[in-house]
């Protein structure tokens, strides 16, 4: 798989060509709020949790099964168990 001049490994349905020709003044972004002094007065820096890595054994079909979902299955597995375990805290 190669990349592309955008970085990407998958053809975009972009249609780039159309976006590059916009001017600033084109785009519509009258449904974004303003980030004002009161945003970032309240904003709060949220890191990701580090992830720590494990073998594990998983029946092939469960694996095939995530493995359909296509790049990012392994994150998909993570966030099906962390829901789990988020049900069953006590």
């Amino acid at each position: 798989m190669t990349v592309n001049k955008r970085g990407l490994k998958t053809k975009s349905l972009t249609n780039w060509k159309k976006i590059d020709a916009m001017r600033d003044e084109d785009i519509d972004m009258s449904d974004i709020p303003e980030l004002d002094d009161s945003f970032f007065k309240n904003a709060e820096l949220v890191l990701p949790k580090r992830k720590v890595a494990v073998t594990l054994r998983v029946d092939a079909d469960v694996v095939e099964w995530f493995r359909t979902k296509g790049k990012g299955y392994q994150t998909i597995m993570n966030a099906v168990l962390k829901g789990w375990v988020n049900q069953h805290r006590t």
